[in-house]
C-alpha cells in the first residue's frame, strides 16, 4: 500500500507533493507555519472521513484534521492533512436551542443563523475561525464570561474513531471521551459535526473605541476600573495597537450581552476619555459580532504568543507600557473570570481557568521581522515575569507550546490514558498532542 492509493479511497480530491495545487491546499491560515505533510485529502463528506480514517490504519499513519489551520502548529511532518471545509452544513433547531455543525462550518455562519432567532453561540473574536476547531480546543470568545468556555456548551459529537468506524458521543453513551473531546483537543477521534447549546441574545451592545497614542495610560486607567466591577454579561478587551504604515494607537473592545441603555451606563466611565479618533459603540446584530475588533479574514503571516496573568494593576501596567510597541502590531489584554472561573459540574477537560486577564502579543512573521518579533515578545513576558502563571488554555497555545502547557498533572495524565486507549496507534494527531 502505497500513499498513491488514497486517490481511490475517497471521493474527494487528493492532492500529493507533486501535484499542482498541493502547496495551496497544505497550507495553514498562519502563512508563518509550515507544514510538510505528506498528502492533503479533502473529504467529501463523513463517509470520505471514515475511508481515509481506515486507510491510515491500515497504512501505519497519521491523520491531522484541518478545518482552516487557524491553530497550525506546524508539527505535521509526512502526516496526511484532512480538510473539512466540505462538510458545511448548518442547522439551527430553535427550540431546543441547538445548532447542529459540520466540521468545516465557521462562525461566522453560525452567527448569521441563529442571531434572527434571538440567539447566540459561544463564538471567538473572528467569523472565520472554524467552530469545530475552535471548540476542540476550549473555545474563549466574547460570552465565556457568562456561559464559559465554548466546549462546554456542547451536547453531542459526532465522529470517526481509530478504526475508521463513526459514532455519536454523548456525555451519557462516553462520558470519558466526551469529556477529553470538549477542550482536550483533536487528539482522540475526527469530529465530522457538532451539536452546540445556543443562548439568549435579544439585545447586545458594544463597539470599538479608539484613542491616539497619548491617551494609552487613561485607557489603561478606565480599564482597570471597568472590569474590577464588570458582571459577567460584560467583556472588555484592551490593546495597545500599530498596524503597519500608522500611528501607534490604543482601543477597547466592548460586548455587553444586554440592551444598550444598560451597556451605556456600565461603560459610562469611557466617556470621560477625551479625543477619541472614532467611537462604534451601538446595537450589535449577532451576526455583525467579527465586526468589533475587524480582525483580518485572510490568510496572514504572523507570530502570536499568550499568556495569563494572575492579576492586573497599576505596577503591570506601568511595566506594560514602559518600552515601545515595536515591532508587535498588538498588545491586547482580555478580562476573563465569570464562569471561566467557575466551571459547571459536566465541563469538559478544559477545566477552569482562575487567572483573571489573558495577554496576547501579536507581531509579523515576515523573514525580515520574525526574529525580532519573537524577542520582543520574549521581553514583554520577562518583564511581566511576576504576574504570568506560566500556564495558558490550549485554544490560545502557539507554535513552540505544548499541551502541558495546558492542563494540570491529573487532568493531563487522564487524557493521556484516554488517548492510548481510543488510538493506540496514534491514527490522529492534534495540533498540541497530549502525548507530545
Amino acid at each position: 500500500m502505497t500513499i498513491h492509493d488514497l486517490r481511490g479511497v475517497l471521493k474527494g480530491r487528493v492532492l500529493l507533493p507533486d501535484d499542482d495545487g498541493f502547496e495551496q491546499a497544505a497550507t495553514a491560515w498562519n502563512l508563518t507555519v509550515r507544514q510538510p505533510v505528506a498528502a492533503v485529502a479533502e473529504a467529501a463528506d463523513a463517509e470520505d472521513v471514515a475511508a481515509l480514517v481506515r486507510y491510515a490504519r491500515r497504512a501505519g499513519m497519521t491523520v491531522t484534521a484541518q478545518p482552516s489551520g487557524h491553530g497550525a502548529s506546524g508539527d505535521v511532518e509526512g502526516l496526511i492533512l484532512l480538510r473539512t471545509g466540505l462538510l458545511n452544513e448548518v442547522e439551527v433547531r430553535a427550540q431546543e436551542r441547538v445548532v447542529r455543525v459540520g466540521a468545516g462550518v465557521k462562525w461566522g455562519q453560525v452567527l448569521a443563523a441563529a442571531g434572527p432567532l434571538g440567539l447566540t453561540g459561544l463564538s471567538g473574536s473572528a467569523p472565520g475561525v472554524s467552530v469545530t476547531g475552535y471548540t476542540l480546543g476550549g473555545g474563549v470568545g466574547w460570552f465565556s464570561r457568562k456561559y464559559g468556555f465554548a466546549s462546554d456548551s456542547v451536547r453531542a459529537v459526532d465522529i470517526v474513531d481509530a478504526d475508521g468506524e463513526p459514532g455519536r458521543v454523548t456525555a451519557e453513551s462516553d462520558p470519558e471521551l466526551f469529556w477529553a473531546l470538549r477542550g482536550g483537543g483533536g487528539d482522540f477521534a475526527v469530529v465530522t459535526a457538532l451539536e452546540l447549546e445556543l443562548y439568549p441574545a435579544p439585545a447586545l451592545y458594544g463597539g470599538r473605541v479608539i484613542w491616539p497614542e497619548h491617551r494609552t495610560k487613561e485607557v489603561y486607567d478606565a480599564f482597570l476600573e471597568i472590569t474590577a466591577e464588570a458582571p459577567r454579561e460584560l467583556s472588555v478587551w484592551i490593546n495597545r495597537l500599530q498596524p503597519p504604515g500608522a500611528p501607534p494607537m490604543v482601543t477597547l473592545d466592548l460586548a455587553y450581552l444586554g440592551e444598550a441603555a444598560q451597556g451605556e451606563d456600565l461603560l459610562a466611565r469611557i466617556d470621560k476619555i477625551e479625543g477619541a479618533i472614532s467611537d462604534s459603540r451601538g446595537v450589535v446584530p449577532v451576526a455583525d459580532l467579527g465586526g468589533i475588533t475587524a480582525e483580518p479574514t485572510d490568510p496572514a503571516p504572523s507570530i502570536a504568543r499568550a499568556e495569563l496573568l494572575t492579576g492586573l494593576d497599576a505596577d503591570a501596567v506601568d511595566l506594560l507600557l514602559a518600552k515601545p510597541l515595536e515591532p508587535l502590531i498588538n498588545v491586547q489584554i482580555r478580562h476573563l473570570g465569570g464562569a471561566l472561573a467557575e466551571p459547571g459540574a459536566g465541563a469538559g477537560a478544559s477545566g477552569a481557568v482562575a487567572e483573571p486577564y489573558l495577554l496576547g502579543l501579536l507581531g509579523l512573521g515576515l523573514p525580515h521581522v520574525a526574529d525580532a518579533t519573537r524577542a520582543k515578545q520574549a521581553e514583554v513576558v520577562a518583564d511581566l515575569e511576576a504576574y504570568i502563571s506560566g500556564r495558558k488554555p490550549y485554544t490560545v497555545l502557539s507554535p513552540g507550546d505544548t499541551a502541558a502547557k495546558s492542563f494540570s498533572g491529573s487532568t493531563l495524565a487522564r487524557l493521556r490514558e484516554i488517548k492510548r486507549a481510543r488510538d493506540p496507534h496514534n491514527v490522529f494527531r492534534a495540533n498540541y498532542p497530549v502525548l507530545g
